[in-house]
């Protein structure tokens, strides 16, 4: 071979890529099954769960809150009603990824940003926190116009009493969550409170609704209420009260007034007072309702339902006469006098001069059970059936357990403990000849029916009796006059019982009457409790109150004026009052 030939080179077989291609496509079979098998799994393995997660980010359970029953007087006019209000909420998880705005938020909602701040980054494992309830409107639109994500309005009512503190020992108030907690309020909540609706709602990745899918519970309204109370004469009552509380620099005080023909609460009114408006201001000392829960000694205005037992014991008539010279009586090792020494004198003039050293001789000439019996017949020592919270059944102690000092000390208003309430009742029932009724806080359609726990004729003479206080000279009750009425009532003064013994200087000055008394309408009670000035009698304190309340109420409800002339005559009487 020559040097300049070349070898033959050998033969070069082609390469193959089939492998490869069954490796690829080995790989893309492989990655196929995964994603099939991960389709399986997502759709019938962790399809509850997904679901449920997708809604929780989508889908939520909205509250649609009820609208709480409002509250009226008598004759329509409000006294409590809902107003629509909005209140700001967040969803932490969501609202944490916009912490930088927050102290915009804060300066709209007025608080702190390092504790709203604090607020949110504490409440991250949470859905739900209220930042701020019952905004104003303008305030809700401004919180709405940041446009943060996670932070919600929600609509809610918060509860408004347009008559303020002229009713707010009455109504009571609710609590931020519209709960009742005080007065007709908290007695009538299940009435008054709806039940709250729910509804299936899409969100969008803001928090904001943007679609309801399903009702899940429809909404119930709260139902109305109407109260007995006649806002007119409750302002009336609330006007002469305070006046009087200020005139006279007493401690607080109560005023009452009953429709003597059904037993409805027309007027119930107590100082000092507080706007329930006013949720900032609220103090619990200021809650509670006096005519309700306060309990006092009445003094001498207990002495009419002496004298019923007494009319009723057949032991005495209109025109007995009592003996009450020297002007004291002892009775164990305690002396009871008079002011003046009356001599001998007439029932009537007993009551109109609150002859303690007579009403003593009266009573401790019956038998003890006898005057419990009429006491008890009259409400004493029980709970009325206002339904008011708070309410006292008073202190009455059962007559086995008497003494001839208690009698005495009885006849003349110590020794047993009543509301303005109770007292008020009780002079109800005489202005209703003897009916009880049972007292309603609720306006009534009809009359209920009653109990007749006393005769009609010896409630008429009682009322003549009782006319006395204001007609007779020199009475104790003259300042209770009604011009163009006949009034028909009886003062009491008592000193407060004070670290065992009774105080000298303190005392709380009570007159209850009823009007007009030829057909007596109104029964009223008037209590104000320490009068710090040289003045303190009831005659003196309560019963220009008394006048003034009673007075305007009977004008407002259009009753007539009593025929002028003579008072009552007691003498109606007759022998046969005692009978049941």
């Amino acid at each position: 071979m020559s040097r300049y030939e070349r070898p033959a080179s050998p033969r070069v077989r082609p390469y193959s890529y089939r492998w490869r291609m069954r490796l690829l496509f080995a790989v893309l079979l492989l990655a196929a099954l995964g994603l099939f098998g991960r389709a399986v799994e997502l759709q019938l393995v962790d399809h509850r769960f997904l679901a449920q997660q997708g809604n929780m980010r989508f889908s939520r359970v909205a509250r649609i809150v009820a609208h709480r029953g409002s509250i009226t007087d008598r004759n329509a006019e409000p006294l409590a009603i809902s107003t629509p209000v909005d209140s700001i909420w967040a969803d932490p998880p969501v609202l944490a990824g916009s912490l930088a705005e927050l102290p915009h938020l804060a300066t709209v909602l007025g608080v702190d940003r390092g504790a709203l701040a604090h607020r949110v980054r504490a409440s991250l494992d949470r859905d739900f926190v209220y930042l701020a309830r019952g905004v104003a409107p303008d305030q809700a639109q401004r919180v709405e116009a940041l446009g943060l994500p996670g932070i919600n309005l929600t609509r809610e009512y918060r509860r408004y009493y347009p008559a303020g503190e002229v009713t707010g020992h009455l109504l009571g108030f609710t609590s931020i969550d519209d709960v009742g907690q005080e007065g007709v309020e908290h007695a009538f909540d299940n009435w008054l409170m709806g039940q709250d609706g729910a509804k299936r709602v899409i969100q969008d990745s803001r928090g904001q609704q943007v679609e309801d899918v399903e009702s899940i519970r429809a909404v119930r309204p709260g139902r109305d209420l109407a109260l007995s109370i006649d806002l007119r004469v409750q302002y009336l009552a609330y006007r002469e009260l305070k006046s009087a509380i200020l005139q006279n620099h007493a401690r607080s005080g109560s005023v009452v007034v009953i429709d003597v023909n059904t037993g409805e609460v027309l007027a119930m009114v107590s100082q000092p007072a507080y706007n329930p408006n006013d949720r900032e201001q609220l103090e619990p000392a200021a809650y509670r309702n006096r005519a309700v829960t306060d309990l006092f000694e009445p003094g001498s205005s207990v002495k009419p339902f002496i004298v019923a037992a007494g009319l009723a014991s057949g032991k005495f008539t209109p025109r007995s006469i009592i003996d009450t010279n020297p002007g004291f009586i002892q009775v164990g090792a305690t002396t009871f006098e008079d002011e003046h020494n009356l001599g001998a004198v007439d029932i009537a003039t007993v009551l109109a001069k609150s002859s303690n050293v007579g009403m003593a001789k009266l009573a401790l000439q019956l038998e003890p059970r006898q005057i419990w019996s009429e006491l008890n017949h009259l409400g004493f020592g029980q709970l009325s059936a206002s339904g008011l919270p708070g309410e006292s059944a008073g202190v009455f102690t059962n007559y086995s357990h008497w003494r001839a000092i208690s009698i005495a000390t009885l006849s003349h208003g110590y020794g047993i403990s009543v509301t303005a309430l109770q007292l008020a009742s009780a002079y109800a029932t005489i202005g209703a000849l003897g009916v009880r009724r049972p007292i309603s806080i609720l306006r009534l359609d009809a009359p209920p029916t009653g109990e007749q726990v006393l005769p009609a004729a010896l409630c008429r003479a009682l009322i003549g009796l009782l006319e006395a206080v204001t007609t007779q000279e020199g009475a104790t009750g003259l300042r209770a006059q009604i011009p163009g009425y006949r009034v028909a009532g009886k003062t009491g003064t008592a000193y407060k019982a004070s670290n065992g013994t009774y105080s000298q200087d303190r005392y709380t000055a009570v007159f209850a009457g009823v009007a007009p008394a030829t057909h007596p309408r109104l029964a009223a009670v008037v209590v104000i409790d320490e009068p710090n000035v040289a003045k303190h009698m009831g005659g003196d304190v309560s019963a220009p109150v008394f006048s003034s309340v009673v007075g305007g109420a009977l004008r407002l409800l259009g009753v007539p004026p009593d025929e002028r002339g003579a008072p009552s005559d007691p003498l109606f009487f007759n022998q046969q009052v005692a009978e049941r």
